[in-house]
């Protein structure tokens, strides 16, 4: 047949194409969570690296001027590239396979924040904050999906789809003045065991 070669070959970029859209998207994601994970857990912003299941909150001096704040050999420079200037973060890896944890929120007084949850394929499973669950103090159950157990009184519970989970919170900056009050309410959002919670009831 005239022309079998071009027609084999187009069959073979045809094919090509889709197994690679194919791979893009179902791995795409969970390189991007990856690097998050890699950047708190093994970099960190500044002070080391960040351990498992604690919150990392960004600094003020390094909110006030990314770009000319200057982070110590080996720090991610996520908190400096492409972060938008209206909203403190704190940051966290979690580890759902010995059990549970707490997120604790204090009481943001109708101040805008949310708190993100995000599993190893960059889905957003869930959300705590001003536009879900209101402004006021409260405690979140995160559990994993093999986890069986009762939830306490008084808390909310998010199911994760993972033992792992990347968590991002925001706290909105009103000005270089409110900085300081911003900051003390990011640095109140923790994420503790279900034991440590249970015991201080």
């Amino acid at each position: 047949m005239k022309h079998k070669h071009l027609i084999t070959f187009g069959l073979v970029m045809v094919v090509a194409w889709v197994v690679g859209t194919f791979l893009f998207i179902y791995f795409w994601p969970h390189l991007v969570t990856n690097h998050f994970k890699r950047a708190i857990v093994d970099q960190g912003f500044g002070d080391g690296p960040i351990p498992i299941n604690t919150l990392y909150s960004e600094p003020q001096k390094l909110f006030g001027d990314p770009l000319h704040t200057s982070l110590p050999p080996g720090s991610s420079n996520l908190m400096t590239v492409g972060v938008n200037h209206d909203t403190l973060l704190t940051v966290g890896w979690l580890d759902l396979s010995k059990g549970p944890r707490v997120l604790q929120v204090p009481n943001f007084s109708g101040r805008y924040y949310s708190v993100q949850f995000t599993d190893p394929f960059d889905v957003d499973f869930a959300y705590v904050g001003t536009r879900t669950t209101g402004t006021q103090a409260g405690d979140y159950l995160i559990a994993g999906p093999g986890w069986q157990g009762s939830v306490p009184q008084g808390m909310a519970q998010i199911s994760s789809p993972s033992d792992s989970v990347l968590v991002i919170g925001r706290v909105f900056v009103a000005s270089d003045n409110d900085l300081p009050t911003a900051y003390a309410l990011t640095k109140q959002i923790q994420i503790v065991p279900l034991t440590v919670r249970e015991s201080s009831q």
